[in-house]
């Protein structure tokens, strides 16, 4: 399929990506975007029959380690430089 790249185009493609060119700029905009939907079609011309896709790019697996629960700070020592605190919680301005 030809993708015909004109002024209306180059314009729906700004409008969906909230972006604004000068027209001044179209006519670079246009050798771009041709370029980039002609790499694209030559692409589909690739036989892929016997290609699996690729889901990931190694054959690693990650190694998480196990959770474990420890208490690195106390609740008194978390508090301890608050400015304004309760007896068990931080104190902050009501917003919203």
């Amino acid at each position: 399929m030809k993708v015909q790249i004109n002024a209306e185009v180059i314009d729906k493609l700004c409008d969906l990506a909230k972006l604004s060119f000068p027209e001044s700029q179209y006519g670079k905009i246009q050798e771009d975007l041709t370029r980039m939907v002609g790499f694209a079609s030559k692409l589909q011309e690739l036989d892929t029959k016997n290609v699996e896709p690729l889901v990931f790019l190694l054959e690693e697996e990650n190694v998480w380690r196990t959770d474990e629960a420890v208490e690195n700070l106390s609740q008194a020592q978390a508090l301890k430089n608050a400015e304004v605190k309760d007896t068990d919680y931080f104190k902050i301005p009501k917003f919203m």
